[in-house]
């Protein structure tokens, strides 16, 4: 099946994500996001790319896709990845990053021509010692950070 790049707002976006996606929630913010619809025009999936959510890989040179997301139509992910990156390479980036949960194996992003860089993070972003409240709504296991050089 042949797929095509189409522009979204971050409302399409996040609509189509609110509908689709296993374990996360909208975003807030975003520098672009796109969808890839099918022959007959249906929207199949979006990736959402923004700035990097780690601030010390937010180097102003660097993105992540923040959601990809599609409603299971096969090679959609891989066809977002691979548009993604070139996208943010036109753009002038360096560096595309995103992240998945380590019970996934990633073959969209080798397909992609994504590299695996290793296990990231984890854990909550509640911090009540120094004030910060704030309820888990996304899984707080380990991921794992894959990587393209755009350069």
């Amino acid at each position: 099946m042949k797929f095509r790049v189409i522009p979204l707002s971050l409302r399409e976006a996040n609509e189509f994500v609110e509908k689709y996606h296993r374990h996360h929630k909208k975003v807030q913010g975003y520098k672009f996001s796109i969808g890839a619809v099918n022959e007959n025009g249906e929207l199949c999936g979006v990736a959402i790319v923004g700035r990097p959510v780690a601030r010390l890989l937010d180097d102003g040179f660097t993105l992540e896709v923040t959601r990809l997301c599609t409603d299971g139509t096969k090679n959609v992910c891989s066809f977002l990845y691979a548009a993604c990156r070139r996208i943010a390479r036109e753009m002038g980036y360096k560096r595309l990053i995103t992240y998945v949960l380590e019970s996934e194996s990633g073959t969209s992003l080798k397909a992609a021509g994504w590299k695996c860089v290793g296990l990231a993070g984890g854990g909550t972003w509640n911090r009540p010692n120094i004030g910060r409240y704030r309820e888990d709504k996304h899984p707080i296991c380990r991921k794992i950070r894959w990587e393209v050089n755009l350069a």
